[in-house]
């Protein structure tokens, strides 16, 4: 099938194609999880993608399109043309999607996949769906938060796994549009390859062992096969291996295996993407629509760092019981040649692959590369052009406001394509701004930086200092455009040479240690934990770094930037009873993602060490129970609660810690005294 599929797009698309037309075409948006810059054949990887890199083979890469660096922006910015902010977050409040504007044009619209936004794909736009509210899920378990066309959907018990069954609904969509009559809107998003990591048996076994060389080993080579492929202008050198991650031969043994393992599994989940896209593509083909079906993929961000738990590190993750997270060497390989991360706005967080198959109407030759800057907002804009569609500017309550993107079908039928306004990058403390060739970034709310793409793509030469007037002109231009067009006023990075160079995340992984079941993968550092007991007296209650808290009679209040979003109790009573506990309470979130609980039955032991436990959130703004487990018969001595996983506001009432029969142990926050400034 692969070398069918292969012959077949070559022999369409040999040449420069032209649109001839009548009929609106089909289109495909696919979107991929986490994936890095390099991950694909076609973008320098060693993973078997034989149906993405025919894809690209008969259409059009970009090599400068960009992401937000983040899962939920990037959905709402490629779902509305608006920058995430400016949309009105995970609600859309400000917004009218593709889906709404192509529905109203006379497409079938659906969903495959991960929303991660408030309510659901069908109450904005997309006629059916299948797959996840949630931001992330178990790939053979699921989650509850699975719908089928607005309903809850049951996972079943055994031979699931989301990336197969994304396609498979997607197929019975498509018969039911072809069955209908006219023309039809897909929208496929993946989970994978983001954590949890598991893949199919399978699939594992094609790449068990074939990562021990390394880290260093592979990213040279992904560098080398970019340049021989024309990625990059011959002057481009990669970024050097940052100091936070060691050289591959100087891991213990234990590390180097688990690494190696580590990345078998991300490359068996990203080879099941291609598998899945390659049944798609096949499918069209069956159906003669191959030639005016407009197929877009690219990826949400680039590779993660964030070294979560690990649940069966000496074990094959082919099942949902053993759950490995991501690793910071292997996000530094898989973004080659940039910088960075997710969330980071350089490259490495926001360059995304991006592959576009048009036979019947990209007008250029056939495997080209463009190079011209592009962004996710630039999808709706561009797809509703290609549609023929109307641009709807509210729905209901909805009142969009003004479309950022620009459509980029100049760019498919190879013409000059300007943009009116520099690209604007925010998540969180990261922001960046490029304008032409110039690029200003800020790690974390850092100082700013400069570089010109143009010379330095990877970022290497900062320019800071050299060209102040210029990054002071672009800062400028940050900020009015966050104010007037994102309508959010954001606090000042650091100016040039008012933070330390080094550049760490607590969430990065520590890889002096061996790897350990239930701990996160930095082992919260190198920092000895104290040994003492807790002291006596009254508990506090404390919002974690870079969230604000109000407590207002049994009300907490939380205001999260996207970062460390929740509260934590550090000193329990040191007369509560053994285990096991339940902990109850009520959540309004309009803020980003799931939650999650950790607890500690050890004096010595420093959150978020200790036992982890997820739970699901739906961010609608609506007051919802919560009743956690904790499974432990140790006495509890630290407690906190990650009421999400971004942006936005929560609320908590009625926290109660619970004895195993239900009694009533300790009422939050009214047994508690507030620590810091409220």
């Amino acid at each position: 099938l692969t070398l069918l599929l292969f012959s077949c797009l070559q022999g369409s698309a040999t040449h420069a194609v032209h649109a001839s037309t009548d009929s609106k075409p089909n289109i495909i948006v696919i979107v991929a999880d986490d994936l890095g810059y390099s991950d694909l054949g076609c973008y320098g990887g060693e993973i078997d993608t034989p149906n993405l890199d025919a894809l690209a083979s008969g259409g059009l890469r970009l090599s400068q399109f960009y992401n937000t660096a983040k899962c939920h922006s990037s959905r709402v910015s490629l779902l509305t043309g608006q920058y995430c902010k400016a949309a009105g977050d995970v609600k859309l409040s400000h917004a009218v999607t593709s889906a709404e504007m192509l529905g109203h044009a006379g497409y079938f619209t659906a969903m495959t996949g991960k929303w991660h936004l408030s309510n659901q794909p069908t109450d904005f736009g997309f006629a059916r769906y299948f797959g996840h509210l949630s931001g992330a899920c178990n790939f053979f378990y699921g989650d509850k938060t699975f719908r089928l066309n607005g309903q809850p959907w049951e996972v079943p018990k055994s031979g699931f796994y989301t990336t197969v069954a994304n396609v498979d609904f997607g197929l019975r969509f498509l018969e039911e549009a072809r069955q209908q009559g006219g023309p039809w809107h897909l929208y496929v998003a993946f989970n994978a390859p983001h954590a949890p990591l598991h893949a199919l048996p399978e699939d594992y076994a094609k790449y068990k062992g074939r990562y021990a060389a390394g880290w260093d080993h592979f990213r040279q080579q992904r560098f080398n096969k970019q340049m021989e492929g024309g990625l990059f202008s011959a002057s481009t050198q990669p970024s050097p291996r940052p100091d936070h991650i060691p050289a591959w031969e100087s891991l213990s043994e234990a590390r180097k295996q688990f690494e190696s393992k580590r990345m078998a599994t991300l490359a068996a989940m990203i080879d099941r993407v291609d598998q899945e896209v390659g049944r798609l593509v096949e499918d069209l083909r069956q159906a003669g629509e191959l030639d005016n079906t407009l197929i877009w993929f690219f990826s949400d961000n680039g590779a993660c760092p964030y070294d979560r738990t690990s649940q069966g590190v000496n074990e094959e993750p082919t099942d949902g019981d053993v759950t490995l997270g991501d690793s910071t060497g292997w996000a530094w390989a898989r973004n080659t040649p940039f910088r960075f991360y997710k969330q980071n706005q350089f490259e490495g967080g926001i360059a995304t692959p991006s592959i576009v198959h048009w036979p019947a109407g990209l007008q250029v030759q056939a495997g080209s590369i463009e190079t011209t800057p592009s962004h996710l907002i630039d999808v709706l804009p561009t797809i509703v052009e290609a549609a023929g569609a109307e641009t709807i500017t509210s729905v209901g309550d909805r009142q969009g406001r003004p479309i950022s993107g620009r459509s980029l079908l100049p760019v498919f039928q190879g013409e000059l394509f300007e943009r009116t306004e520099p690209i604007h990058f925010l998540f969180s403390q990261d922001r960046a701004i490029r304008d032409g060739v110039w690029k200003a970034v800020s790690f974390r709310r850092g100082p700013w930086e400069l570089y010109n793409l143009d010379e330095d793509r990877t970022e290497l030469n900062d320019l800071a200092n050299a060209m102040p007037e210029r990054l002071e002109s672009l800062v400028e231009q940050w900020h009015t455009m966050a104010s007037e067009i994102l309508h959010s006023e954001e606090r000042p990075s650091s100016p040039p040479g008012d933070a330390p160079p080094v550049k760490q995340h607590p969430e990065w992984t520590n890889f002096s240690l061996d790897p350990v079941d239930g701990r996160r993968g930095n082992g919260g550092g190198n920092k000895k934990a104290s040994a003492k007991e807790p002291a006596t007296g009254k508990p506090s209650i404390r919002a974690r770094k870079n969230t604000r808290l109000d407590i207002s009679s049994n009300v907490i209040t939380l205001h999260c930037t996207g970062e460390d979003p929740g509260i934590a109790l550090d000193r329990l009573p040191s007369s509560l009873p053994q285990g096991p506990y339940q902990l109850a309470f009520e959540l309004a979130s309009e803020a980003v993602g799931d939650g999650a609980l950790y607890f500690t039955i050890n004096p010595r032991t420093v959150l978020p060490k200790g036992s982890e436990i997820p739970f699901e959130v739906m961010s609608d703004g609506e007051w919802r129970p919560h009743t956690i487990d904790l499974d432990t018969t140790g006495r509890i001595h630290k407690l906190r609660v990650d009421v999400c996983d971004g942006e936005g506001q929560a609320r908590v009432r009625d926290m109660r810690l619970l004895s195993g029969t239900g009694e009533v142990l300790l009422r939050i926050p009214g047994d508690m005294r507030a620590k810091g400034k409220p």
